[in-house]
């Protein structure tokens, strides 16, 4: 039986890289966009950019803001704390 992890607080937000290839992070409230070489997504901290190539977006839990990517990850770029984009579709499944 799997446990339920109580959602992060606000403002929680971490990242995990390993080996260049999967990405785990958590605090995950908004996705832009994405392809396989581009995620735009919001954390609870603010804007974050993944760009490389193949990248899937593998597990996602809605209830608590966590998300794995796979894929050949070449950057990770932050941006504004406070800037909000247009909820996408998938974006509005994270509210």
């Amino acid at each position: 039986m799997k446990t339920q992890q109580p959602p992060a607080p606000a403002g929680h937000h971490n990242l995990i890289l390993e080996d260049r290839g999967k990405l785990t992070l958590t605090g995950v409230t908004d996705v832009d966009c994405f392809d396989e070489r581009i995620i735009n997504l919001f954390t609870s901290l603010g804007e974050l950019t993944v760009k490389g190539r193949n990248l899937h977006i593998n597990d996602v839990s809605v209830e608590s803001g966590d998300m794995t990517i796979t894929g050949d990850i070449w950057l990770l770029q932050y941006g504004d704390k406070d800037r909000r984009g247009p909820l996408s579709l998938l974006g509005k499944l994270f509210r």
